[in-house]
């Protein structure tokens, strides 16, 4: 079967590759001379980079340069879409009168002392041994490393854009990939005085505590011969035992064995393949796709792999909470699984061969190969980090996994579930209560019982301890169970502790991390930890179906030997790496690698993206708060994460809009932001389509949202800023779907300040920009009585529970709420004042779908609001 799937992507791709557009993007280019103010020279002299069909669209995109005297223009990729022979979309990065500005066409300065003067302005050694190795033209070529860099140098003369004065130098274009990975240097070297013009960095590290330390040198296997794993295997039949998607990681459920998983669309030979030919040639973390080895002593070499044996079993136990080297083979299979996840899954939404996917053999002969991931597990050449290197096509890019110190609120307190469907490890935050007992790292055990009470005082809350206790008897010698808030919180663990018990497990009465409960006039000779909500409220759930719950308490001892996590296990950081590379790829086309160096790109929010969205479980709610990198940090999956905000959809949680970019730090703030209208846009096509856990096939509003990122992508600028990125992405809905989804779009980024008139500044800043909440003309949410096409107020959270909350765009005072059932009748009504923000209980509404309507200030609006 996967040989005829194999068979038929051969056929299609060939049949469908090879026309020639540039004579197409020439004549679109004389037709729209004056629009983009070019000059015939500019039009004359261009070419093609790249070229692919996207499936989604039905049409070609076609990444175009420009040229002075056959010399390339640095970062000029142009992304043109080709449908039925015509230009359909063009997004110009072109310089016009380019032959005015340029100051030469012939360099002084050798490309041989380009690489020494590069050398010498990166502060590295001076190159020793260099020699060309290959011409690829008249002003193309590629030298030794030079004992500098990871790879062979390649050197090309360009032209680089200088922003301040407008003008084109001529330069010499060359990487160097350092030893010890940090960086990824791109460079621009003055072909005439030596001088540095440009540097960009293809390494984008997440960086979160300590940096990197020194790596040896390294050797290249990119090509290695296949001595040790000459055997060849049978192909399929492979297993490995790993968290699977939509698994964050063990933070979010237990390890599994999963048997074949490779996509036989994407994989046709499976995983462990490097020839095309039916039959895997290697046993281990190997095959066309990534190459996953341990680095534990940083040096880029060739490190231990995990080795299945020639039945392609890669069963090796975690047993969690352990030290990571402990179960190293486990941590390489989920990082090659991984991996190879994102391959076969981005494969689907058109990141394939001839995008510029990463594949060592490019089964369709489209597209450069000999670029797999080499993906390091547990690298030790830093802690609280991971990063991913991306070079032009035919690169191959490296992925570097770390050790987490878990630096979050939640360090070293664990709870276990010892039986039954809730078995399994539950992170905590032990108390601070001022003359309190911590948990002891002598484990205690016992069956777990949720605190009763007679509702007596102030709290309405029966199992959160504030009031007289009625289940004294059951609780005595056990671990009592009740909810934070409703009073003072050392007031309620007395009383537990007064009841008998022998610990507190107290449930977070937000979806926020556990936090050390403070407090003060309490002897308190029992321990109190605090877990997440959603975890709490399940064991609450089946404490009153009258389940019997027992459970571990311990702490690990990391207050003084930092308990590690690996960052292998935590597959959002994993996907979230692998995104940089789709996302510098897809932007401006497979053979440029610099387009996302501004300071207004968004490359960090595709790659959070990436990773929220693989991770998406049917059930799951808009307004459920996720974060990246829970598990690295020590969080449960409601954990904030890495971000400054978690995301989701409730505004009281995360209020980001297109002004917050100005106050977050670049890139991974700003990226955050693009995060969160993603992920709004994201549950409101959901909300319309439904979810659908077939990632690979499905037809939800999560594979809609997936597809018209990815399409997007590849449809915007080279530098993109926030206004770039939604224009492609209602650009690609129009192209794919007709523009089904134009108003419900504009409505998802309008909510976050990003509507029509909302201005984007030079992308080299984040700081220009202006929001705008407006939409177009007949896209309204709801109907306003003054004409205007804003959003004027923010409901949230909607799904609610009748506790609505109203943010305003403006001051308006009195305010009427007005809300209607669907037969138009009004059931609620409610003066307020609004000035920013107001609250309007609607408890006594029964579940169902309304309109809400809020009038005040000469505003009015209307909003389906619905009620769980």
């Amino acid at each position: 079967m996967k040989k005829i799937l194999y068979l038929i992507i051969i056929l299609a791709v060939n049949l469908s590759f090879g026309q020639d557009y540039s004579n197409v993007v020439k004549t679109y280019l004389q037709q729209n001379r004056t629009q983009y103010s070019l000059q015939q020279q500019d039009v004359s002299d261009i070419s093609v980079a790249s070229q692919s069909f996207s499936k989604s669209m039905q049409a070609y995109n076609v990444y175009v340069q420009q040229q002075h005297q056959g010399i390339k223009l640095y970062n000029s990729n142009s992304p043109f879409l080709i449908k039925d022979g015509v230009v359909v979309s063009a997004k110009l990065s072109f310089t016009p009168n380019a032959a005015a500005k340029v100051n030469s066409v012939s360099p002084s300065l050798s490309a041989v002392n380009a690489i020494s003067k590069a050398a010498s302005w990166l502060g590295l050694p001076n190159p020793s041994n260099l020699s060309l190795l290959e011409t690829l033209g008249d002003r193309s070529y590629v030298f030794s490393n030079g004992n500098i860099s990871q790879y062979n140098i390649p050197v090309e003369l360009v032209y680089q854009k200088m922003d301040d004065t407008d003008s084109l130098k001529l330069a010499w274009d060359l990487s160097i990939y350092l030893m010890d990975s940090t960086h990824y240097y791109s460079v621009r070297i003055d072909a005439l005085t030596g001088d540095l013009l440009d540097t960009d960095d293809w390494v984008v590290s997440c960086n979160f505590g300590e940096g990197s330390h020194s790596h040896n040198s390294t050797e290249s296997i990119l090509f290695g011969n296949k001595t040790n794993n000459s055997a060849r295997t049978i192909a399929g039949g492979a297993a490995y035992r790993v968290f699977p998607l939509p698994l964050i990681g063990p933070n979010d459920g237990e390890d599994q064995l999963l048997t074949d998983p490779a996509d036989p669309m994407a994989s046709p030979f499976g995983w462990h393949d490097i020839d095309g030919v039916i039959g895997s040639e290697f046993t281990t973390t190997r095959g066309n796709n990534v190459l996953a080895q341990e680095d534990a002593n940083g040096n880029n070499g060739n490190g231990m792999l995990a080795d299945g044996g020639s039945g392609l079993l890669f069963d090796f136990d975690y047993d969690l909470p352990r030290a990571p080297f402990a179960f190293r083979e486990a941590a390489i299979t989920n990082l090659f699984y991984m991996n190879n996840m994102m391959h076969d899954i981005m494969f689907h939404y058109g990141f394939d061969e001839e995008s510029g996917n990463f594949q060592l053999k490019n089964y369709t002969n489209l597209g450069a190969q000999g670029d797999f991931v080499f993906a390091d597990a547990q690298d030790g050449s830093g802690l609280n980090n991971a990063n991913f290197a991306t070079p032009p096509d035919g690169g191959a890019p490296r992925m570097q996994m770390y050790l987490w110190t878990a630096p979050g609120d939640v360090l070293g307190t664990f709870m276990n579930v010892n039986s039954g469907p809730l078995a399994g490890e539950y992170l905590a935050m032990d108390s601070n209560f001022i003359n309190g007992t911590p948990l002891p790292t002598t484990a205690i055990t016992e069956d777990l019982v949720l605190v009763e009470d007679d509702n007596g005082g102030s709290s309405t809350d029966p199992h959160d301890g504030c009031d007289t206790i009625l289940n004294s008897a059951e609780i005595n010698g056990k671990i009592a169970v009740a909810r934070w808030g409703g009073c003072n919180g050392p007031f309620k663990m007395t009383q537990i502790e007064a009841a008998g018990a022998i610990a507190v497990v107290v449930v977070n009465n937000t979806p926020a991390d556990p936090i050390a409960m403070l407090g003060g006039g309490s002897n308190l000779s029992i321990p109190c930890i605090m877990i997440y909500q959603s975890d709490g409220e399940a064991i609450i759930s089946a404490l009153q179906n009258g389940d019997t719950v027992n459970a571990t308490l311990r702490d690990d001892g990391s207050g003084t030997d930092p308990f590690q996590r690996d960052g292998d296990l935590d597959n959002v950081i994993i996907a979230h790496e692998y995104g940089h590379g789709i996302s510098n790829r897809l932007t401006g086309g497979p053979s440029a690698a610099g387009c996302l160096q501004n300071q207004e790109q968004m490359g960090e929010g595709w790659s959070d993206y990436f990773g929220m969205i693989l991770t998406m479980k049917d059930g799951d709610l808009s307004t459920n708060v996720r974060g990246t990198g829970t598990y690295a940090l020590g969080e449960g999956i409601a954990g904030r994460g890495l971000r400054a905000k978690p995301y989701t959809t409730d505004f009281a949680l995360n209020d980001f809009t297109y002004d917050s970019i100005k106050t977050q730090v670049a890139p991974h703030g700003v990226g955050s932001v693009w995060t969160t209208m993603l992920w709004d846009l994201t549950w409101d096509l959901i909300d319309e389509y439904g979810f659908d856990p077939d990632i690979y096939n499905g037809t939800g509003g999560n594979n809609i949202a997936l597809q018209l990122v990815m399409d997007g992508m590849k449809l915007q600028p080279c530098s993109p800023g926030f206004v770039d990125g939604r224009d492609a992405i209602l650009e690609a809905d129009d192209i794919a779907n007709g523009g089904a989804n134009r108003c419900l779009i504009w409505r998802a980024f309008a909510k976050r300040g990003l509507g029509v008139s909302a201005t984007q500044g030079s992308t080299d800043s984040k700081a220009d920009g202006t929001e705008a909440f407006d939409v177009p003309p007949g896209c309204e949410l709801g109907i306003s009585d003054n004409g205007a096409d804003q959003i004027n107020f923010v409901v949230f959270p909607n799904p609610s529970n009748g506790e609505i909350n109203i943010k305003s765009r403006f001051d308006v005072g009195a305010a009427t709420i007005s809300i209607f059932d669907m037969n138009g009748r009004k059931v609620f009504g409610q003066e307020i004042e609004l000035h920013q923000n107001a609250r309007v209980d609607a408890n006594g509404l029964h579940a169902g779908i309304y309109l809400i309507q809020i009038e005040g200030g000469n505003r009015s609006q209307t909003s389906k609001l619905i009620i769980n």
